[in-house]
């Protein structure tokens, strides 16, 4: 799909009167359009069958009375440069009152031959002003496959409480609207993408604007509907007046084609935005170091459990230690506990050089842009509030807080003087920034903000990350900035201010696993990316899922084992051996720093489930099945012989022959091998 040959628009000057529709054609597709700007997306890479029955109406206008569908197509021009080619189609609608011209630019890039780009402007031709409430894009029934279950699988960008998959299958009755605001009091943002797909195919859907945006991008499919329906709608906050002569312009969106799952399409979007200036901060070595965290101690740790635990800590081989929630008064005021220091800054200190006496690097917990209710930060500047339309707070109902706006300048200055604090004074070199509220900010109406409209807030949230980033790595080039949104499916807008991901509160490994496929494909083949405590995995000790997407392994043990108030995270004798085992595993391998090879298998419909990395010339792969015997095509190899080695136990299974790469594998739960040629 990379090698695009010479784009061809054929009769496009002459189809408007000829009788025949505009086209634009690649060799990867066609998109079609009739008279009425209605369009049709053809697939024309072989061995794929057809995505649509019928022309839809993709780009529709909504107004407070009416959504117009119809445009009667009255012109038509080709554009073309040096890097993409593309048509603009004008088309007029009109009635007794209303009279609108809509034109339509759709263009495709050379570098991105798979991508259709759209923009559609609205302009009211007519004599009254007009109230618009939104407008759709793309909008497209994709037809299933055939004779499979399940007819799709799909990524799906937004975030809710229940914390559900970001990958999932789509059978009949399926409906999810991927809004990429608030979805809960304290759940919202995303990746702002769609992404469906069949064996043969996939589409997927979504924006190219550089700021967050509250759109939808819902995926429903229903028994009446010739199969599942995809689009991307934007609602204004406010009914939009649009007076005589004047005109509005929709979000630049997409709708893209592509072969096996989704992370082709992340990757690629990916591109495109850095293209636009979105750029990802730089990993340093820290960046991949593996970390045991306090929290298994909870909130009612005390120092001398912490401290008491860092010698087994760093014998084991971890690198960073984490002190978790609790070190804190009250979210906003962090202060330090006088419970637990009582001697305040100087406490601290010492803490964190207890911390590095065992040769490890100092971690530390914070939630900014929370604020309980009775702290001093409310009562000297409610000012920093972030306010709903009617005046109230908005909660945040993790921490019985509420938001502080980020997009306002006192709150950001603020918590950069807590990070100078915090590194400068307590010595601390990383942040583990927690948090489901991180994600995403509501629209803000505090009169004393003067934003300029509401939605600033939801679109500066990135900046105030970018903010904190910076100054941390002013402080220490190597400091680790770890932002886990609790669950929710990261902001791609924030993950450029952010030098570590984490699989965030995964609810199983096979959260560990996709959230690893999606981070890698956003972020880069070799992003570092944590699979969080491995005691949160299927059974509490799968390390497996997090090595085998090359992510970083992490703990949250508690020790010695004579405690009695922490038992259920206890590193046992027997645990210690498995825990040592695979940090050395991790260690040995450090397949978080290569590349993860997301384009060689389908996370839904490749069986068993497969992840690959290729580290020089050696090929990693990680099975995953609750029971396996059968073959295994070895994708990715070359023309050669090849060496299979289990890894994890240290045995040779077999020879094999690149040109011939499906092997007989018999395993249970998992199989993480390597192949290396046999020279």
């Amino acid at each position: 799909m990379k090698n695009l040959i010479a784009l061809l628009l054929i009769n496009l000057t002459i189809s408007l009167f000829a009788g025949e529709n505009p086209k634009l054609v690649n060799d990867i597709l066609t998109i079609e359009y009739n008279n009425q700007l209605h369009s049709k997306i053809i697939c024309n890479l072989p061995n794929t069958e057809n995505l649509m029955k019928n022309f839809s109406p993709s780009e529709q206008l909504i107004l407070s009375n009416q959504t117009i569908i119809d445009f009667n197509l009255v012109d038509l021009k080709e554009i073309k440069d040096d890097n993409s080619i593309g048509l603009i189609l004008t088309g007029k609608y009109s009635n007794e009152k209303i009279q609108i011209r809509k034109e339509i630019k759709t263009e495709i890039q050379k570098a991105f031959p798979d991508f259709l780009i759209t923009k559609a402007t609205y302009t009211n031709t007519g004599l009254d002003t007009i109230s618009v409430l939104g407008w759709i894009n793309n909008c497209y029934n994709i037809l299933p496959a055939k004779n499979i279950t399940p007819a799709f699988w799909s990524f799906q960008g937004a975030s809710y409480d229940d914390r559900r998959d970001w990958v999932q299958p789509i059978v009949q009755g399926f409906s999810q609207e991927n809004y990429m605001g608030m979805n809960s009091s304290d759940y919202g943002g995303g990746t702002p993408i769609s992404d469906i797909w069949r064996p043969d195919l996939g589409v997927a859907v979504g924006h190219l604007e550089t700021t967050p945006k509250l759109v939808s991008i819902p995926v429903n499919y229903t028994p009446s509907e010739d199969g599942a329906k995809i689009n991307i709608t934007y609602k204004y906050l406010e009914q939009k007046k649009i007076a005589p002569g004047e005109s509005i312009e929709t979000f630049q969106t997409f709708i893209s084609l592509h072969k096996k799952d989704y992370f082709h399409t992340l990757t690629s979007f990916s591109k495109m935005m850095e293209n636009k200036g979105l750029t990802f901060s730089k990993f340093t070595p820290a960046t991949y170091q593996s970390e045991w965290c306090a929290w298994g101690y909870e909130r009612n740790f005390t120092i001398s459990e912490v401290i008491g635990t860092l010698p087994k800590v760093a014998e084991l081989g971890y690198e960073w230690a984490t002190l978790d929630d609790g070190w804190q008064t009250a979210e906003g005021d962090w202060y330090l506990n006088p419970k637990r220091f009582p001697a305040g800054d100087i406490d601290m200190k010492n803490f964190v050089n207890s911390i590095h006496q065992q040769k490890l690097k100092a971690m530390l917990w914070w939630a900014p842009l929370a604020v309980d209710p009775g702290t001093d930060l409310i009562k000297n500047h409610p000012e920093y509030l972030l306010l709903n339309k009617d005046g109230s707070k908005q909660d945040i109902t993790w921490w019985d807080s509420y938001y502080l706006c980020p997009a306002y300048e006192p709150v950001i200055e603020y918590h950069k003087n807590l990070v100078k604090k915090i590194m400068n004074e307590w010595g601390y070199e990383g942040f583990k920034i927690d948090g489901q509220h991180l994600n995403a900010a509501p629209p803000c109406y505090n009169p004393a903000h003067n934003h300029a409209y509401p939605e600033e807030s939801v679109e500066k949230l990135p900046e105030f990350y970018k903010s904190i980033i910076e100054i941390a790595l002013t402080i220490n080039p190597d400091a680790v900035i770890q932002i886990c949104p609790c669950g929710t499916s990261y902001s791609f807008y924030n993950l450029h201010y952010m030098n570590q991901t984490v699989a965030s509160d995964p609810t199983s490994s096979w959260q560990i696993r996709l959230k690893g496929k999606t981070i890698k494909a956003l972020m880069g083949s070799n992003a570092p990316y944590f699979g969080d405590h491995v005691e949160l995995s299927d059974s509490g000790s799968d390390f497996a899922s997090t090595i085998g997407v090359g992510g970083i392994v992490g703990t949250k043990f508690t020790y010695p084992t004579d405690q009695l108030d922490h038992k259920k995270h206890l590193l046992t004798s027997e645990k210690e051996i498995i825990w040592k085992k695979w940090l050395d595993i991790y260690k040995e391998n450090y397949l978080s720093k290569a590349e993860y090879k997301g384009e060689l298998y389908d996370i839904g419909y490749d069986k068993p489930e497969t992840h690959s990395i290729q580290k020089d010339d050696t090929l990693y792969y990680a099975f995953f099945a609750d029971e396996w015997n059968g073959k295994i095509e070895l994708k990715g190899l070359d023309n050669k012989e090849y060496k299979i080695i289990d890894y994890v136990n240290g045995k040779v299974i077999s020879i094999i022959d690149g040109n011939n790469p499906k092997v007989d594998f018999n395993f249970t739960d998992y199989l993480l091998i390597k192949v290396i040629p046999n020279n």
